[in-house]
């Protein structure tokens, strides 16, 4: 089940070594979770979920617009304890994230996905310790998990 943190961004960056490597302004700023058994069919239902979610406010007030609407971009940032089992114990287990080499070609999958329905995609970098800054607008934040749709 691939799992998908949304939100709602005025502006998101992530950082590697003091050096941006992806930055938007308006859009959503995406946390993905590959779990081990994940397919190429379940990151596309996720992305093609994500990419006509309406989550951004009309001229009413109304959550009616998509990213792609309001002109909005993509920041992706791999998250594999978005996987953590905290059941047991006091230290997450994070035995059913994908192993790294699954994860990082479904996370690349992901994103490729996003950029076939026109977003421009920004990530972070596979794997690498990163400082993720999000200004959250509403704040607005969506999980999506690829076996609920």
């Amino acid at each position: 089940m691939v799992r998908v943190v949304a939100q709602r961004a005025r502006a998101a960056s992530v950082r590697v070594e003091q050096h941006v490597v992806g930055e938007i302004g308006c859009g959503l700023a995406v946390l993905v979770g590959i779990r081990e058994g994940d397919t190429e069919h379940a990151v596309e239902k996720v992305a093609d979920k994500l990419a006509a979610l309406r989550i951004f406010e009309d001229s009413e007030g109304k959550m009616n617009l998509s990213a792609r609407d309001v002109g909005g971009d993509m920041l992706v940032v791999s998250q594999f304890t978005l996987y953590a089992d905290v059941r047991k114990g006091r230290r997450p287990s994070f035995i059913q994230a994908a192993d790294p080499a699954t994860g990082q070609r479904l996370y690349e999958h992901f994103m490729a996905r996003l950029a076939t329905q026109g977003y421009r995609v920004e990530c972070g970098q596979f794997g690498a310790h990163m400082l993720v800054t999000i200004e959250n607008e509403g704040p607005v934040t969506i999980v999506l998990d690829s076996e609920e749709m």
